[in-house]
This record gives C-alpha cells, sequence and structure tokens, in this order.
C-alpha cells in the first residue's frame, strides 16, 4: 500500500502537469489513494450502521419465513408432505381463504414493522454521515483530511443538523406508506385523492434526493438546519438527472444481490452484501456522493462567491502560469 503514498523508486516526482484535467480523472485517481483510507472510514462507522443492517435483515427474513410457508403449504396440498410445517401450522393456515392474502397481509406487517423501528435506525446514522462526509469531501478534492480526528471534529460540530436531517429520513418512510394507504383508500371513492397519493410519494423521492446535498452542505458551509435543507433539495432538483442516475448506481450492489438470489436460491449473495456494507459500503457511497456535490458546490455556489477557490484538485491555468513565473525567476 505505501506504494499509493510514495510512489515507485525511479519515478519522478509529482508534476503540476500530472493534475487531473476533469473530475472524472480526478475521482479515479483520488478513489486509487483512498481506498484503504475508505475501509477504516467504513469499519470505525460501522457501528451506526449495525441498527439499521438489523431492521432491515429482520424485515426480510420475516418477509422469506412468509414466501418459504406460502410454498410449503402448497406442497401439503399437492402432495400431503409436511415438510417444515407443523399440525399446528397447518390448522391455522387452514382457516385462511387465501394463500396470496396471507403471503400480501404478511409483507404488509412486515413492511409496516420496518418503518416503525426505522425511525431510530436511521436517526443514529446522521451525526456520523456527517462526519464521514467533511473526511469524504476533502479526499474527493485531493486535500488531507485524517480519518479518525478529522470525522470526530466534524461530528461534534455538526451532530445536530445531521442529526436532525437523519431523523426526518427516518420518518419518511411510515409517514409516506401510511399516507399512501390512507389515499388509496380514499381513492376508491374520489379519483382525485390520486393526487395527493403520487404527491406524497414525490415529496419522499425528492426528499431522499436532497439528503445527497444535505451533509456535504452543513459540513462546507455555515449555513443554519432549514437552509441546509432548502438548499440541498433545491441542488436535488437542479441536477435531477444525475442526483437519480446516482442513486440507482448506489443501489447496484442490493440489485445484483437480490438478482443472484432470486436465480439461484443461495444465501451466498446475501453474505457477500452484508460483507461488502461493513467494509467499504457506506464510504465508498459519501466518497461518491462528495466527488459528485463537489463539481456542483463549484458551479452554484463557489464561483459566486469571491476569494473561494474552485476546481480543487484539479490542473488549472494558473498553475501553469505559476510554474512559468517561477521558472522565469531562477538565475540563468
Amino acid at each position: 500500500m505505501n506504494s499509493f503514498y510514495y510512489g515507485k523508486s525511479g519515478k519522478g516526482d509529482f508534476r503540476k502537469e500530472d493534475l487531473p484535467t476533469n473530475r472524472w480523472q480526478l475521482f479515479w485517481e483520488m478513489l486509487r489513494v483512498r481506498i484503504s483510507g475508505l475501509v477504516r472510514l467504513n469499519v470505525i462507522t460501522m457501528i451506526a450502521w449495525l441498527p439499521l443492517i438489523i431492521v432491515i435483515g429482520s424485515c426480510i427474513s420475516n418477509i422469506l419465513n412468509a414466501v418459504i410457508t406460502f410454498s410449503d403449504y402448497n406442497n401439503y396440498l399437492l402432495t400431503g408432505e409436511m415438510g417444515n410445517l407443523t399440525e399446528q401450522m397447518i390448522a391455522q393456515l387452514a382457516t385462511i381463504e387465501s394463500m396470496e392474502d396471507f403471503l400480501l397481509a404478511t409483507t404488509l406487517q412486515a413492511l409496516s414493522n420496518l418503518g416503525v423501528f426505522l425511525i431510530p435506525a436511521i436517526a443514529v446514522t446522521g451525526p456520523v454521515q456527517a462526519g464521514m462526509a467533511y473526511v469524504t469531501r476533502n479526499w474527493a478534492r485531493d486535500e488531507h483530511a485524517f480519518v479518525w480526528s478529522d470525522f470526530k471534529d466534524a461530528l461534534k460540530e455538526n451532530w445536530k443538523q445531521g442529526l436532525g436531517v437523519s431523523l426526518i429520513s427516518g420518518f419518511v418512510p411510515i409517514v409516506t406508506v401510511v399516507c399512501y394507504r390512507f389515499y388509496g383508500e380514499k381513492a376508491a371513492e374520489s379519483a382525485l385523492f390520486i393526487i395527493p397519493q403520487m404527491v406524497t410519494v414525490i415529496l419522499a423521492f425528492v426528499w431522499y434526493l436532497g439528503t445527497t446535498f444535505m451533509y456535504p452542505l452543513m459540513v462546507q458551509y455555515n449555513m443554519k438546519f432549514g437552509a441546509v435543507v432548502k438548499n440541498g433539495i433545491m441542488m436535488a432538483v437542479a441536477r435531477l438527472p444525475q442526483t437519480v442516475g446516482l442513486r440507482i448506481l448506489m443501489l447496484l450492489p442490493i440489485a445484483i444481490a437480490g438478482t443472484v438470489l432470486y436465480f439461484t436460491g443461495h444465501l451466498l449473495s446475501l453474505v457477500v452484501l452484508a460483507g461488502y456494507y461493513l467494509f467499504l459500503g457506506y464510504a465508498l457511497s459519501r466518497f461518491v456522493y462528495a466527488s459528485f456535490t463537489n463539481a456542483v458546490f463549484d458551479k452554484f455556489i463557489n464561483s459566486h462567491m469571491e476569494g473561494v477557490q474552485i476546481n480543487r484538485g484539479l490542473a488549472s491555468e494558473e498553475d501553469d502560469d505559476e510554474e512559468e513565473t517561477e521558472t522565469e525567476s531562477l538565475p540563468q
């Protein structure tokens, strides 16, 4: 790993022309240099994500158990083999008019429980995400940051705003589900209720897009909580296609694991997925968001602030001018 930081013997010194010329190059170069730091950052912050992992894992387990029970009972009706079923379970299932309704009711109950437990599980991650946002912001623009001390300082300074954002994020799922079901029932009486039903979903969607910017905003600028939320949502809307695409990209590991599980039935894919998030996933996501938000902040905020440096970590004409000046000033 030392070669990432100190280079190889016989290789020339780092020159200004070696600087990345665009953000895509900067992202890959900084990722190569900081990958071990991202692993360490992910591991030391993992304790904050454990409740969320346990809650989601419990929900998935309950739904899978319902699917297995549904399959075993259908097999019992066809072949008479009990499988994992007990006589008591068979007696209870026999009272159900439709097994499809049983599966749907079990799934909805699991999701309802998930919504309740998500509130504290997501809330505790807010201060940690603020600390991660500060460290990854610096790394993404080729600036130094200590994994532990800078993370800790940013957490202490921004924990209130971080907790505020994550607390709202924790309430959003259950509020969305309740409103969606409520307006869905009302829509049977009047089609007009479809409008607030869809508005509820859109607002939840926009909120989660806005959180992509909220944590970097609170660690980079001196803003009140309302301004952080407002600017985060405005930037998400201003860069809607890119923000949506980035969010979908971060869900790719989950989609791959789910696809493998669906077609093979092996739980190994879930173990690999858990290992990915245990050692790298969350920090890598925050690093990707930081690389993206740094560019957006330069365009919409920093470029309009006098004296604020933009395009940090990228080669610029000023670098060339400075190098020429230094060369001219050398004695001949």
